[in-house]
């Protein structure tokens, strides 16, 4: 079992920065992929970034196309850590952004889910 606790949302203005936390719980984070999503109002919610666990595979990111280039998924395993770093924020990102976690290498569904954590971004 794995508990994950998203922190850093707020309210910023277009252009910004934000780095957004997800802590999870348990001694083996290192094993997991790790995932952000998010959900707009009246929408789904949709993919962001990715990174797998550490593997004879390595470890590989992905990013939904809208936030290539501005986006990045760092992981600490030693601080059971991932974050998603969001640079030149537009209105478009604002939404509830979610953590998630697997224990599949490339998971077409993800086990593990944290409450949300709040981002609103202002033109």
């Amino acid at each position: 079992q794995v508990q994950l606790v998203e922190s850093g949302g707020g309210l910023v203005q277009a252009g910004d920065s934000l780095r957004l936390s997800c802590a999870a719980s348990g001694r083996t984070f290192s094993s997991y992929t790790m995932g952000w999503f998010r959900q707009a109002p009246g929408k789904e919610r949709e993919f962001v970034a990715a990174i797998t666990a550490s593997s004879w595979k390595g470890i590989s990111t992905s990013y939904e196309d809208s936030v290539k280039g501005r986006v990045t998924i760092p992981r600490d395993n030693a601080k059971n850590t991932v974050y998603l770093q969001m640079n030149s924020l537009k209105p478009e990102d604002t939404a509830v952004y979610y953590c998630a976690a697997s224990r599949v290498y490339l998971p077409h569904e993800y086990e593990y889910w944290g409450q949300g954590t709040q981002v609103t971004v202002s033109s």
